[in-house]
């Protein structure tokens, strides 16, 4: 695709993360994001903007883009979905679940065009109710999804025919790039599982309510498929009211009820390590939601 038009081009906020870099001589703490995220978007004629984790940061400039992508990341913190931290898990960086928690709400006040990457998933789903396997190796019983330290690895993943998914990348299989400890386990109000690993690891989630909530564990940024970024841009060229799910997503129903730890286990489905599908998808207004979400488990 033809390099971004800066006046005219789809702006893509990026969530960041503080880390420590260095640079020379120099050591500092920085708000970054891998450049692969950047130039994904770039290609797929966005213009990229890079969203700090810094207080009122969301607020600031959610009127300001056409959609979102919520990167990948250190662990999310436990206590999001009411757990005590695993000892394998990292340790939480708040900051960063605030900005994209407070990013989420935003995003979904306006419809705005949704894409997880790794972590973008896990934080997806637990927004929407849903938890996490804390350390996937306990669950599979091996480490396939971790397989060699600071690198991606290459696994099949199945995609549910018929689904957003299968259509923006146009096959039901696919060689995905990946390197994760942490999966989704029980799926937030309204996501439906639409890929899968070999070992039934949840690896691709959609909402068909909205106008584009889609999210992927793998990390298609490394990878030589751009359908994803693709995709998130040209939703973010459809106005609401034409995307699928019609006119009435801004504000209240279409979004399901969200899962309290209290519920009895739902059915298991497609055959992942939980791989279930909410049973009742009435509507129930979008603060509501957002207020059961983190009224019902403590945020440290």
């Amino acid at each position: 695709m033809a390099p971004a038009d800066p006046l005219r081009a789809t702006v893509v906020g990026i969530s960041a993360g503080e880390l420590t870099v260095t640079h020379g001589l120099w050591k500092e703490r920085a708000a970054s994001v891998p450049a692969a995220y950047v130039h994904a978007l770039a290609r797929a004629g966005a213009t990229p903007v890079v969203i700090p984790p810094a207080p009122g940061a969301a607020e600031a400039l959610i009127e300001r883009i056409d959609a979102l992508v919520l990167t990948g990341g250190p662990d999310l913190d436990p206590a999001r979905y009411g757990e005590e931290r695993h000892p394998r898990s990292q340790p939480p960086d708040r900051a960063r679940d605030d900005l994209e928690f407070a990013l989420l709400d935003a995003a979904a006040e306006r419809d705005l065009p949704v894409l997880g990457i790794c972590r973008g998933i896990q934080v997806l789903n637990v927004w929407r109710g849903g938890t996490l396997h804390q350390h996937l190796p306990d669950v599979v019983r091996h480490r396939g999804h971790m397989a060699v330290p600071g690198s991606f690895g290459d696994h099949p993943v199945r995609v549910q025919p018929g689904s957003r998914l299968a259509a923006m990348l146009g096959r039901g299989e696919l060689e995905a790039p990946g390197h994760h400890h942490q999966a989704v386990d029980r799926l937030g109000s309204g996501l439906e599982a639409t890929a899968w690993a070999h070992d039934g690891t949840i690896e691709g989630v959609e909402d068909p309510a909205r106008r584009f909530v889609v999210a992927v564990q793998w990390h298609p940024e490394v990878g030589e498929d751009p359908s994803l970024f693709d995709a998130l841009v040209a939703a973010s060229s459809v106005p609401p009211a034409e995307a699928p799910g019609g006119p009435g997503r801004r504000t209240a129903g279409g979004l399901g009820r969200r899962y309290d730890r209290r519920d009895p286990p739902a059915t298991p489905d497609r055959g992942g390590p939980s791989g279930v599908m909410p049973s009742d998808r009435g509507a129930e207004p979008l603060e509501a939601l957002r207020q059961d979400a983190r009224g019902r488990r403590p945020v440290l």
